[in-house]
């Protein structure tokens, strides 16, 4: 079985030989721009309770951290919408691998900044059957600290691959989650991060396992 590292490489190599050559320097540019300015202190930390919140879910059902919390460990996955295939084979990894988490006593839930319906069109089009919430606005993203307000300057690659994001968020904002993974133990205190201003770059799901063993 290839690795989550080798699928994410092998859409980059596609996106590179086959985007126009203006589209591909936009999103190197702003790869490299997010990494020379992120700092990750200014995010949620290792040891941190993690604030509570309130999202609806792919139904529109509202689903607490309190609820989660209650039956044990949960881990939540940041993705930046359905519209990422980055964010897609992220997403079908910890499927994969739903059952293993499950054994654990681990919850999994995604979240985007997306409206319920494109939640709902993630969770089917992947085969996802763990909660996919909207944090719409990215109101719980920003408590974390992990909100990336792109610049004007990637609007032209969302025209080329005709993403359009007011319509999937709801709002006019070109903002979007930076990709993070977090563990959180039944306490609510955050024990493990991934985090990459690369949004390329994800978290092998067989690591995240391997933080659940360490709790």
């Amino acid at each position: 079985m290839s690795t989550l590292a080798s699928q994410l490489s092998a859409i980059v190599e596609k996106v590179n030989q086959n985007a126009p050559a203006p589209v591909v320097s936009a999103i190197k540019e702003s790869i490299a721009s997010l990494k020379a300015t992120f700092d990750k202190n200014d995010s949620i930390q290792i040891g941190a309770s993690l604030p509570s919140f309130k999202l609806p879910n792919a139904l529109g059902k509202e689903v607490t951290s309190d609820s989660l919390l209650a039956k044990g460990p949960v881990l939540i996955t940041f993705y930046r919408g359905d519209w990422c295939p980055f964010c897609n084979l992220a997403l079908r990894s910890l499927q994969l691998h739903l059952d293993e988490f499950h054994a654990k006593g681990v919850t999994i839930v995604a979240i985007s900044p997306e409206l319920p319906n494109s939640s709902l069109s993630t969770a089917e089009k992947n085969d996802l059957k763990f909660e996919v919430l909207s944090d719409v606005g990215n109101k719980f993203a920003r408590q974390l600290g992990i909100v990336w307000d792109q610049p004007q300057s990637v609007e032209p690659i969302f025209n080329a691959f005709e993403i359009d994001l007011k319509v999937r968020n709801g709002d006019d904002s070109m903002a979007v989650p930076i990709p993070t993974t977090i563990l959180v133990d039944t306490k609510g205190v955050v024990r493990n991060i991934h985090i990459d201003p690369d949004y390329r770059q994800r978290l092998e799901t067989t690591t995240a396992l391997a933080w659940v063993d360490s709790l």
